[in-house]
């Protein structure tokens, strides 16, 4: 080992390889704190370049390498596992080009994190399809990594619909640049979107060229209480139908904003407690939201045509993660069921929940069928109940991943959402790209078959 940290020493200088045990603790668990491993060093080189030569290097010695961004992931999968791994940190790939006005796209390191690169869009007059509530820790490239969905993938699809391009070192330390940002090209494979979503198990990705969008009007938001989750269904399908310019459609529930208030202090939304709350954002002008308030379950709810009103209103959505973290150790489940399933599944969610003595704190992206099931009670080791939430979801004809990937968390129950063939062709693919297994060896396979 005292031979490849010197060859990464040489390569980004000494200081961008940590081994203090003090050093690399931040980088070796979860954001969850439920996974964490052991590193043999962290190394954060600061350039495309320097990456290929890391890789490089750990590809001729043999050493399991994992990528990691922000440390935001909440599968397991930005974490070492069963061996002790060179952990390569991407946050000094800080690019960030000038914005392309004709084409509407920019060029941006893995590093860069996603509310530096929407601030960066907005001061040229556009904006980034992708928000989420980590915005100020999670970064260009460990959204891609996951294909990340967030807030406004109702109206902008997940991180691959904003891809224009790639640029991604393999295990050996050979680069894909596809920077360009043509549109209009259909010259093979596409890489792009094969990169995208695939944890970093194929490739280290260094820089991004993202689509961006036209800057919308001022936004209105609404959140309304409901006496049930199938109600919420039925509502966010009306408000769409009113509304073109929906761009976020989220929902919660009465655990949830407890302990969101308890957490946080902030007071009642609304004028009195209902079982579920459905938040929506749209760009719509005055006289739609005055449309759109005729509707009956929306006679109570709160409304905010100004940026301060609606951070506020948002508080109670986006403040959950942090609430939820502080009352436990969390199993942070993330499914999709189609929406005419989803008030069966939120039925049998209750008994799978009673049976294993746990409670969840239910949440997500109701517009695109994704619920966010955060689990508390079990050890952060037992995942009985973590599989039969998931099966319950696949046999509802669900995901058991919409945007977190699968990990470390969720490798033992690939096949509740892929087939034998469609295993087979994704091992096929990693074993052509990263043919010695060294690339994030504990992710997304069942262990010792990836």
């Amino acid at each position: 080992m005292d031979a490849l940290l010197t060859e990464l020493a040489a390569i980004t200088g000494p200081e961008h390889v940590l081994t203090d045990p003090d050093l690399t603790a931040g980088y070796v668990t979860d954001w969850t704190r439920r996974f964490r491993g052991t590193a043999r060093c962290v190394v954060r080189p600061g350039a495309t370049a320097e990456v290929a030569a890391v890789l490089a290097a750990c590809s001729r010695h043999g050493a399991p390498v994992v990528p990691q961004g922000g440390n935001t992931g909440l599968s397991g999968g930005g974490v070492p596992g069963r061996r002790a791994a060179v952990l390569l940190s991407t946050g000094r790939l800080r690019r960030l080009d000038p914005v392309d006005t004709l084409s509407a796209q920019v060029t941006a390191g893995a590093g860069v994190r996603i509310a530096e690169l929407r601030e960066h869009a907005a001061r040229a007059g556009l904006q980034y399809g992708v928000d989420l509530a980590s915005r100020e820790s999670a970064t260009v490239g460990g959204t891609i990594a996951t294909n990340a969905g967030g807030v406004q993938a109702v109206r902008y699809g997940p991180t691959r619909a904003q891809l224009a391009g790639l640029e991604a070192v393999l295990a050996d330390g050979r680069v894909i640049s596809r920077l360009g940002g043509i549109r209009a090209d259909n010259t093979g494979y596409d890489l792009t979107g094969l990169l995208a979503g695939s944890e970093g198990t194929l490739g280290v990705i260094t820089a991004a060229r993202l689509q961006l969008r036209p800057a919308e009007p001022p936004t209105l938001t609404v959140l309304a209480g409901l006496p049930s989750i199938e109600a919420a269904v039925a509502l966010q399908a009306e408000i769409r139908a009113l509304l073109p310019g929906v761009r976020a459609v989220e929902y919660f529930e009465a655990a949830g904003l407890a302990l969101v208030r308890a957490h946080t202090g902030l007071a009642a939304p609304l004028g009195r407690d209902y079982p579920g709350y459905l938040l929506v954002e749209a760009a719509a002008a005055e006289i739609e939201a005055e449309r759109l308030m005729v509707l009956a379950p929306l006679s109570e709810a709160a409304v905010a045509l100004d940026a301060q009103a609606r951070a506020r209103l948002w508080a109670y959505r986006e403040r959950h993660t942090e609430s939820i973290s502080a009352a436990g150790i969390p199993h942070k489940l993330d499914v999709a069921v189609p929406l005419a399933r989803m008030p069966a599944f939120r039925a049998g969610l209750d008994g799978v929940l009673a049976a294993a003595g746990a409670r969840a704190i239910v949440f997500g992206h109701i517009g695109l069928g994704n619920l966010h099931v955060n689990v508390l009670g079990p050890d952060p080791d037992d995942d009985r109940v973590d599989h039969a939430v998931l099966r319950l979801a696949a046999e509802h004809g669900g995901s058991i991943s919409a945007e977190h990937g699968i990990g470390r968390a969720k490798t033992a129950v690939l096949h509740l959402s892929r087939s034998v063939v469609e295993i087979a062709v994704m091992r096929a693919v990693k074993s052509a790209l990263d043919p010695a297994g060294i690339l994030n060896p504990d992710v997304l396979f069942p262990p010792g078959t990836g």
